[in-house]
């Protein structure tokens, strides 16, 4: 196709981002959105691509995945440009056209190599795959208490010092940092972040209520894997859950494998918390797209087994989950709508990041990074930055 001509998915339903438009198109030039509208608006020039569908078909933004570590045998902490070409080159096929290269807990020497790797891969991405718009760390600042998959050899206290030393290291690329804000200088790193534009989420925490509430104070806005690795909802003690249930100040990532936390769950957090503040992640391992067998997670096996990943002893190891699944098991466990889901998938972490000017939605303008879905929400087809990158088999 000539590379001069844009390309345009007509007679499908555009989710935009004011609107949904039912017989809609959308036109994609030079990477961007040049044009949504109703077909009998459509004027065809001549270099036009014209993909035509039938309105069951339905175009969203593409989703970025905040918190996904792998897929397809390839991990952030592999520390290699391959890996994170092979993630780019894979999570189009779930409907993820922007993540970040999330790390975990290991020595600070395995920390400061990926955090290396992934911010000289930033700088250079050049291919037409899924974009990395950023690195998030995870760990090592948690609480030992609840380390979850997390090695807890490794775990230390936050240390301001040694952040800057790691955000150096990736070029300013960390954009959001798991921690446990209830720990020594954990207030103090969470401040230091909001000061810099990075993300504090409270993640891995024993916090109480009333921390929480500190934290946010100090800058805290986001909490990683709602429900786990996290204290829990007591009638005397709301701890870290509560506060994410209460406290509007706050975004919250969550794991709907119907694994990490039981369809009620789910609804029940989507009931209290709803679109405005919630964000599907996958959180996902190297075993994504893999048969069942063993795989590592930062040096500890780790056995897949059909939909559930875990370690020798029985803890849940991230996840297998496909961003694709998750929009589909939300729809089923919450009953929302279809533009709920691109609130927690596109636009929340779009705006979380302070991305919403070039990602997040369809609008004219912006960066052409959509999803066609078929009636059944299967992905059909998926456009980084106006260039397709996966086109399911018939």
């Amino acid at each position: 196709m000539d590379t001069h001509s844009s390309i345009i998915i007509y007679n499908v339903t555009v989710y935009s981002e004011n609107q949904t438009l039912k017989n809609g198109y959308i036109k994609l030039t030079n990477k961007k959105i040049t044009e949504i509208g109703e077909t009998h608006q459509y004027v065809r020039q001549p270099k036009d691509h014209v993909i035509e569908l039938s309105p069951s078909y339905k175009v969203i933004p593409g989703a970025i995945d905040v918190h996904i570590h792998g897929v397809n045998n390839a991990d952030a902490m592999d520390s290699t440009t391959e890996a994170l070409k092979t993630m780019a080159r894979t999570l189009p096929k779930e409907g993820t056209t922007s993540f970040l290269a999330t790390t975990m807990t290991q020595s600070n020497e395995a920390v400061e190599k990926a955090l290396r790797n992934a911010g000289a891969y930033i700088e250079e991405q050049t291919n037409a795959d899924a974009e990395v718009v950023g690195i998030h760390l995870e760990g090592p600042f948690i609480s030992p208490k609840r380390a979850g998959a997390q090695p807890p050899t490794h775990i230390q206290d936050p240390n301001v010092a040694l952040f800057q030393e790691w955000q150096k290291a990736a070029g300013g690329h960390i954009k959001l940092v798991t921690l446990a804000p209830e720990q020594p200088n954990g207030l103090a790193l969470t401040s230091y972040l909001k000061e810099t534009n990075v993300v504090a989420s409270i993640g891995h925490s024993d916090s109480t209520y009333d921390q929480v509430g500190e934290a946010i104070e100090a800058g805290a806005s986001h909490i990683t894997h709602l429900y786990n690795g996290m204290r829990g909802l007591h009638h005397r003690e709301p701890g870290v859950l509560g506060a994410a249930y209460l406290r509007d100040e706050l975004f919250v990532e969550l794991i709907t494998d119907g694994i990490h936390c039981r369809p009620e769950m789910v609804k029940l957090a989507y009931d209290q918390i709803t679109s405005e503040r919630m964000i599907l992640i996958t959180d996902s391992l190297r075993a994504k797209w893999l048969k069942n067998g063993t795989y590592d997670l930062g040096g500890q096996p780790v056995q897949v087994n059909d939909t559930t990943a875990t370690l020798a002893d029985g803890t849940l190891a991230g996840s297998i989950l496909k961003m694709n699944d998750a929009i589909k098991n939300t729809i089923s466990f919450t009953n929302c709508s279809l533009e709920d889901i691109v609130k927690m998938t596109a636009e929340n972490p779009a705006k979380q990041l302070n991305l919403f000017d070039t990602k997040g939605s369809l609008k004219v303008g912006k960066d052409a990074d959509i999803v066609v879905l078929n009636e059944n929400l299967d992905v059909e087809m998926t456009f980084c930055r106006g260039t397709l990158c996966f086109q399911k088999e018939d």
